[in-house]
């Protein structure tokens, strides 16, 4: 393919549709970002649970729940990213790339059911029948490593997400909600949601050691369980989006057409899909008008040598191309 900007649209994800234009997927960032997270995760969830069964603080325990979640989760997301690599095979004629929308949203449910359901529940138990809570400067210690090694993680996640968004020309939200790439969303989202829940439970727990009551902390329980539910959805909708198939956003179809109608053999050009089936892989389908009037099998033959020439593009997982039906409209960009 020739052009440059159907060179960067191709790679999926964007503004608000889940299918614009971000630069593809960086596979080897991605594992590093999602092992960067699981490594701080990992460290986080052991002092936070320690420290919860010290302190007895509801806000400790919800953190706790929400750091072993985050844990399992990254576990989801790297397996993800491995298997949805795997080269196409006869079973799989357009690779493995929805595999790592089906890992993503068992990471996402886990994120749900042991995150937010956990925190919320015990944060209304705390409610109902409040325990004791002491030692409120081990929760304050806890609460300031995990803020630091949270961080850490955030910032890759951060770096990766503004770099491609960047270079495909989005804004950075927009394209952390919408690319192609579950592992960079998740994580993301994620490690935000990390931060903010450490700084409600630091609330939560400083207003029940100023004024003795457990109220406070209970309720930052259930206020971090809530914000796991809504990162939760966000991640189950958009993984769901694309297993069920998310075409393109326009701008990106747009270009794909206008390089198609460039190529030399190529006239016209009657229909046009292209589906995410991957993190930055597309499945494109086109109905085009050949040059000249060759017999059958010649026409075969460039056919075929148009899709293999299309599938060199590294963000093309399987091209068809089929000639026009007689009196069909073409497509103007």
């Amino acid at each position: 393919m020739r052009s440059n900007r159907s060179a960067t649209v191709l790679a999926g994800g964007g503004p608000g549709t889940g299918a614009g234009s971000d630069s593809g997927t960086d596979q080897p960032e991605s594992v590093r970002t999602v092992l960067i997270a699981l490594a701080a995760n990992l460290l986080i969830a052991i002092a936070k649970t320690i420290a919860a069964g010290l302190t007895g603080a509801a806000s400790m325990v919800a953190e706790a729940a929400h750091s072993w979640a985050d844990a399992g989760n990254e576990v989801f997301l790297f397996i993800a990213g491995r298997r949805s690599v795997k080269p196409a095979d006869p079973q799989h004629p357009v690779g493995y790339g929805r595999d790592a929308y089906v890992w993503s949203l068992f990471a996402a449910f886990g994120l749900f059911a042991v995150g937010a359901v956990v925190s919320v529940m015990h944060g209304v138990q705390e409610l109902i029948d409040p325990e004791p809570a002491q030692y409120f400067g081990i929760s304050y210690i806890v609460l300031g490593i995990a803020f630091v090694l949270e961080s850490v993680s955030f910032v890759q996640a951060f770096r990766q997400a503004r770099r491609t968004a960047a270079s495909a020309d989005d804004h950075l939200l927009e394209h952390v909600v919408g690319t192609s790439d579950p592992t960079l969303r998740a994580v993301f989202f994620e490690d935000a949601a990390a931060l903010i829940g450490l700084v409600i439970a630091f609330v939560g727990i400083f207003l029940h050691q100023v004024t003795g009551s457990p109220v406070p902390d209970a309720i930052g329980s259930i206020l971090v369980g809530l914000l796991l539910a809504a990162v939760a959805i966000v991640l189950i909708q958009q993984n769901r989006r694309f297993l069920v198939g998310e075409t393109v956003d326009p701008r990106v179809r747009t270009a794909v057409l206008t390089t198609l109608l460039a190529h030399d053999e190529i006239t016209g050009v009657s229909y046009l899909h292209i589906e995410f089936v991957g993190p930055g892989k597309v499945f494109l389908v086109a109905a085009v008008d050949l040059t000249g009037d060759a017999v059958e099998h010649t026409v075969a033959a460039r056919l075929n040598a148009l899709e293999d020439q299309l599938e060199t593009h590294p963000r093309v997982a399987r091209a068809v191309l089929t000639l026009t039906r007689p009196g069909a409209a073409l497509l103007s960009p």
